[in-house]
């Protein structure tokens, strides 16, 4: 990465999925989660920054879309993929067994707690170094036609033409303790449910919510 940690306590701690825990004897707070969760927060500030300073032409709305299609779970997951950082984390024998090593959710978390762990350990500007090059190649992959669109988006549009209607997000359950929180929520149209999704946020889990719904649509869900 070119990076040196000052503490490389912090690396390590970034590489630790949580479900090693109970297995290693270690306390909750031992694992990635409180780093990613302000990785997610100084990757979002990031990404909108350059956002902000290379698309003067952009919008409100092409701003957020933009921000959207470039700060979430699926495109961390690519950039810790670019990075081999599947091979480095910290897994318990069961999510090994599952296949956890591979599972977006899990690279895109660990992703964003490497970017927790470089602010902590070297500053905003290190941060800004580190996370550049991936949003930067992400966003020339697309080209002028664009950013991608987020789930939700895409689902609302894709709804408002075929039935001229409007998903609506519902939560469903929250558990857990506050330093690591779960979200259910659901997606319904018209009264129909389409879909549940899980995250650490009630916005991820209503992306993940409107990504199962897509499928569903697709006939792949």
């Amino acid at each position: 990465m070119g990076i040196r940690f000052a503490n490389p306590a912090l690396l390590r701690q970034a590489l630790v999925h949580r479900s090693l825990i109970n297995e290693a004897d270690l306390a909750p707070t031992d694992s990635n989660e409180r780093l990613e969760f302000l990785g997610d927060a100084v990757l979002g500030l990031v990404t909108t920054e350059l956002l902000y300073r290379r698309h003067p032409d952009y919008d409100e709305g092409e701003l957020t879309r933009a921000r959207a299609s470039l700060v979430n779970l699926n495109a961390a997951a690519g950039f810790a993929k670019t990075l081999g950082l599947g091979a480095h984390l910290m897994l318990g024998r069961g999510a090994e067994m599952t296949g956890a090593r591979k599972r977006s959710s899990v690279l895109g978390r660990a992703f964003e707690a490497l970017v927790g762990a470089v602010y902590i350990d070297a500053g905003l500007e290190a941060a800004r170094d580190f996370i550049t090059p991936f949003v930067s190649d992400a966003l020339g992959a697309r080209g002028r036609a664009g950013p991608q669109k987020d789930y939700k988006t895409q689902l609302q549009e894709r709804l408002h033409v075929e039935r001229a209607a409007t998903p609506v997000y519902e939560l469903v359950d929250a558990s857990g303790p506050d330093h690591d929180r779960r979200f259910r929520m659901a997606v319904t149209v018209d009264d129909e449910q389409l879909a549940q999704g899980e995250g650490s946020s009630k916005q991820r889990a209503e992306q993940d919510a409107a990504r199962a719904a897509l499928r569903l649509l697709n006939g792949s869900g």
